[in-house]
């Protein structure tokens, strides 16, 4: 049985490079926490990978907001704005975790998959123009 959820496919592509390869750790993450779920070890994992979502946040999120300063972005506040919702909920998760609440692997599923979905695919295609 395939236990990925997401598999990397072209359609993520921003860049060929380095948000790309940042973007390939978050489906990674995706991807182990399923594997898991389908597993039923998913709470086993989820610490792990709430605290590589934490690493992730800040060197992406870093990573992409310095390129919108250097090529002056003209939607980097709303993406920065998206950024941290998203650095908010990882920080709402691990609060959650932490108080014993064990059901949350499949909301975490959802919404880094609904993350890829709307974020990836609709607002980082908006700066691709800028790469050139």
């Amino acid at each position: 049985m395939n236990k990925e959820l997401i598999p990397w496919s072209d359609i993520f592509s921003i860049d060929k490079k380095i948000i790309d390869s940042q973007h390939k750790i978050l489906i990674k993450l995706i991807n182990e926490l399923y594997a898991a779920f389908l597993d039923g070890k998913a709470n086993d994992h989820i610490s792990n990978i709430l605290d590589e979502l934490t690493k992730y946040t800040v060197s992406h999120f870093k990573t992409e907001e310095v390129f919108f300063e250097e090529v002056n972005y003209d939607d980097a506040d709303n993406h920065k704005k998206e950024h941290q919702d998203f650095v908010d909920k990882v920080v709402d998760f691990k609060t959650k975790f932490k108080e014993g609440d064990v059901s949350l692997s499949y909301d975490i599923m959802n919404f880094l998959r609904d993350w890829l979905q709307n974020h990836i695919l609709v607002s980082d295609r908006k700066y691709i123009s800028y790469l050139k």
